[in-house]
């Protein structure tokens, strides 16, 4: 049914993630799925950049990985149906362009409550499934 998920997470809030995480595991184990793990890291400010090692974005990603890589681990699906990728820039674009590059038919994705803010700004996650070109599915934390 899905052969290919993708699944946004922030390493540095693995609990936020745990549902997506959990869904995007079964989901593997039942269809024999691939999910790819993406975390977008924010490009910097020049002015914050210019105070940082030269080789700052490199270290960032190669941590960043790294993180991912322990998240894989804990899927329980074979190492070569999970795949890591970090990229640099917006959110939404970046995980819609992950998306499009490997023709994911599925994103499993975690999301906060909506709030006023995001009724008047929208979210990362409202973006992402208004412009999917896929099937996404969208999991809340419960009370």
């Amino acid at each position: 049914m899905f052969s290919t998920i993708v699944v946004p997470v922030d390493p540095s809030e693995p609990e936020f993630s745990k549902l997506s995480l959990e869904a995007a595991s079964d989901f593997a184990k039942r269809y024999g799925s691939t999910v790819h793990l993406v975390c977008v890291l924010q490009v910097l400010p020049g002015l914050v950049a210019e105070y940082l090692p030269p080789d700052y974005e490199r270290q960032a990603v190669d941590s960043t990985r790294a993180k991912l890589k322990e998240l894989a681990d804990t899927l329980g699906i074979p190492a070569d149906k999970a795949v890591v990728s970090v990229r640099v820039g917006g959110v939404y674009h970046e995980v819609l362009d992950e998306v499009e590059e490997i023709k994911a038919d599925l994103i499993v994705m975690s999301s906060h409550r909506p709030a006023m803010s995001t009724y008047l700004l929208g979210s990362n996650a409202a973006k992402i499934v208004r412009h999917a070109p896929c099937s996404v599915l969208v999991l809340r934390p419960q009370d």
